[in-house]
């Protein structure tokens, strides 16, 4: 058995506005799991290899719910137009290039080393229509130390005809090949992923479905993200009366379910959602950049949903989850003004705990630096922060939260092994 011990000063979130503080703890692994946090080193491990961090902050690391991995060549264009004129100026001839695998190698091997360096070692992510370079980005993540999920999309309609968009028999051949070939993956795990619904036809979902059911995989979408798309599939599904009812009636609407945005979900709709274990990946920056709204985070909280966050690159311009959780926060404090004072703000302990543990949870891990799960976590180096003296542990983490990038983080550990 390995035995490893970590020194520093840890701080995660076990629950919703909960932090746990250790100030010059000991953090053990034994075989890369943990085995708990310790004031001081319990004798049974004098003899253990420590690595000391000294008066280094450790914090839980990142998980992304919603990112598309080939929006991110295109970073930063398009944040004039809202989303159905972005997807076809940009995002669909964007995507189209990823037929290249050779160009999909080189866009996704630094965004792998962008995540880890970024703090981020947890993720669900959308690729693209083409299945070998979908493979290629699963490699990617992997050999970079990124734990997660990855789906092919699915669209056979309502793309770019002749440059993005499937055939539904070339969707269903194709995602099968993406299934039994992403089987040689040990940290990187195949999703049904149909795009959204307007894009998807009634056959594809309930083909998708289907596979879902038979092969026990979880499913990842959108939801109700913004009005123009919400019309769009009411039009094209007059039997339903929610946007939700049309992933429900195919078997896409499950535990585990991801659905990205949820902008304006009402409330039979969260109600489904927390009825069925959704997990509503929470996309602020992409929310504000491409004018779909403000979500009612606080009511959904307080409803109990489940909640994690998402970068959603590239609606959203941020790829570190530390700007992503600030701007969960601007967000709250913006619908605050906007309800006069009614909506409830979102602190920066809460949002820690979104971007670590709540995401954390879809992938098996307990709460915070939980006993028995496997470390995830990044070493910040505050030496570059602004002075201040006599900061709680507390008090550096919300700092660190606003204030660090690649250059603060020292070393992140994915799976109980250090990868940067």
């Amino acid at each position: 058995m390995s035995v490893n011990v970590l020194k520093g000063n840890f701080v995660s979130a076990p629950a919703l506005g909960k932090l746990d503080c250790v100030e010059n703890g000991y953090l053990v692994l034994e075989d890369g799991l943990i085995r708990g946090i310790f004031e001081a080193l319990p004798e049974r491990y004098h003899n253990a290899q420590i690595t000391d961090f000294s008066d280094r902050l450790i914090l839980q690391s990142f998980s992304d719910m919603h990112l598309h991995a080939p929006q991110y060549p295109m970073l930063g264009l398009g944040m004039d137009l809202q989303l159905l004129d972005w997807l076809t100026t940009y995002t669909f001839p964007v995507e189209a290039q990823f037929a290249d695998t050779g160009y999909a190698r080189e866009a996704y091997a630094r965004l792998a080393s962008k995540l880890v360096h970024s703090g981020t070692t947890r993720v669900v992510m959308f690729a693209s229509i083409h299945t070998d370079a979908t493979l290629v980005l699963m490699e990617e993540l992997e050999r970079a130390g990124v734990t997660g999920y990855v789906g092919k999309v699915c669209m056979d309609r309502n793309g770019l005809p002749g440059v993005y968009e499937e055939t539904t028999e070339g969707s269903e051949r194709e995602t099968l090949r993406f299934f039994e070939a992403a089987a040689q993956f040990s940290h990187i795990k195949p999703i049904v992923t149909p795009r959204f619904t307007p894009t998807c036809s009634d056959e594809l979902m309930a083909w998708l479905g289907r596979q879902a059911r038979t092969r026990g995989l979880y499913v990842q979408s959108h939801l109700s993200e913004n009005k123009d798309e919400i019309a769009w599939v009411r039009r094209l599904h007059p039997d339903c009366a929610e946007y939700w009812e049309t992933y429900d009636k195919f078997g896409l609407f499950s535990d585990h379910t991801v659905m990205a945005h949820c902008v304006y979900s009402g409330a039979r709709e969260r109600e489904a959602m927390k009825r069925r274990n959704v997990l509503v990946a929470h996309c602020p920056d992409s929310n504000i950049n491409i004018c779909s709204g403000f979500v009612p985070l606080r009511t959904m909280l307080d409803e109990g949903l489940w909640i994690g966050l998402g970068s959603d690159i590239a609606g959203g311009a941020e790829l570190p989850m530390n700007r992503v959780i600030t701007a969960a926060i601007r967000m709250s404090k913006a619908k605050r003004i906007e309800t006069e004072g009614t909506a409830g703000l979102l602190t920066v302990a809460e949002g820690y705990y979104l971007g670590t543990t709540a995401g954390a949870a879809y992938f098996g891990a307990g709460n915070g630096f939980a006993a028995g799960d496997s470390l995830h976590a990044i070493v910040v180096d505050e030496s570059g922060f602004p002075p201040a003296k006599s900061l709680t542990l507390q008090e550096r983490m919300e700092r660190a939260i606003y204030l660090m990038d690649e250059r603060s983080i020292q070393a992140v550990y994915s799976e109980g092994v250090r990868v940067v």
